[in-house]
């Protein structure tokens, strides 16, 4: 957690490696490795609850996305207004994702009462 000047911060896990292992949540686009979802799941979508569950992991987040990003402090990067990421934990992100969620985890974005956007070529 970072303090920066009022509130406690959730700050995402940067990724172990940059290789084949990384995968991007379909939601939030945040860029881990795979054992990082499965062991603490996403950072901005804890109601998925991708920790510990394999098929949910996959569900969930993709390797096929395209660019990648590192933010420091979202709330005052124009890069992360601009891939509307400004109000997510600091990390690495990708600027696109080509897959959406399934109508069911769609389903639970609508009961959490967050945003899901449909990626721009689906």
């Amino acid at each position: 957690m970072v303090n920066q000047g009022g509130g406690a911060v959730a700050v995402a896990q940067i990724p172990t490696s940059f290789g084949h292992e990384l995968r991007a949540c379909l939601r939030c686009r945040l860029v881990k490795t795979y054992d990082q979802f499965r062991e603490s799941g996403c950072e901005n979508c804890p109601f998925f609850q991708m920790e510990d569950d394999h098929e949910r992991v996959v569900d969930c987040t993709t390797p096929n996305f395209t660019g990648l990003i590192s933010v420091m402090d979202p709330t005052r990067s124009w890069a992360a207004r601009w891939l509307r990421i400004g109000k997510f934990a600091p990390g690495c992100y990708t600027l696109a994702v080509s897959e959406a969620l399934n109508p069911d985890l769609q389903n639970i974005c609508e009961e959490e009462h967050v945003p899901y956007v449909l990626p721009k070529r689906v």
